[in-house]
């Protein structure tokens, strides 16, 4: 098991247990009677739920990146990187930027290939960029998917 996967277990369980214990008092409130409790016991109640929300997303996300990735593993495709490391085993920034380019290119030159786009997302998350690397890994979740 990963620790991404270990973490994402942790903060679920996290989670539900905040929910739990938040829901619990939410409703404690809201059976006060007190117009005051009511409404803040109704807000305990919908902004976890918004965070719930949030992360099933997140793990569903994930869930399907990493699917995605066993499949081009399997199909052999997976991308190869010429970065260079530091001591530690991390990237280099300006190495993963040069790399980027390549793939951002092969990207443009094929807008329709998710094999492409999932390349991008991995040389984004290596440069540093985790934004533009879950819109491309979306972009090639979503063009895997017509496929």
């Amino acid at each position: 098991m990963t620790s991404a996967k270990l973490g994402a277990i942790v903060m679920s369980l996290l989670l539900i247990m905040y929910l739990v214990l938040v829901g619990t008092r939410a409703v404690e409130m809201i059976q006060s009677g007190v117009t005051a409790g009511v409404a803040m016991g109704s807000l305990l109640l919908v902004f976890p739920a918004i965070g719930a929300w949030l992360v099933i997303a997140e793990l569903r996300f994930g869930l399907k990146i990493e699917a995605l990735g066993k499949r081009i593993e399997q199909e052999g495709t997976w991308p190869q990187f010429a970065f260079e490391l530091r001591p530690s085993g991390r990237v280099i920034r300006s190495s993963a930027e040069a790399v980027f380019d390549e793939y951002r290119l092969a990207a443009q030159a094929k807008p329709e290939d998710f094999h492409s786009w999932f390349n991008l997302g991995l040389a984004y998350d290596a440069a540093g960029d985790r934004r533009r690397a879950r819109a491309a890994m979306r972009k090639a979740l979503k063009l895997a998917n017509a496929a």
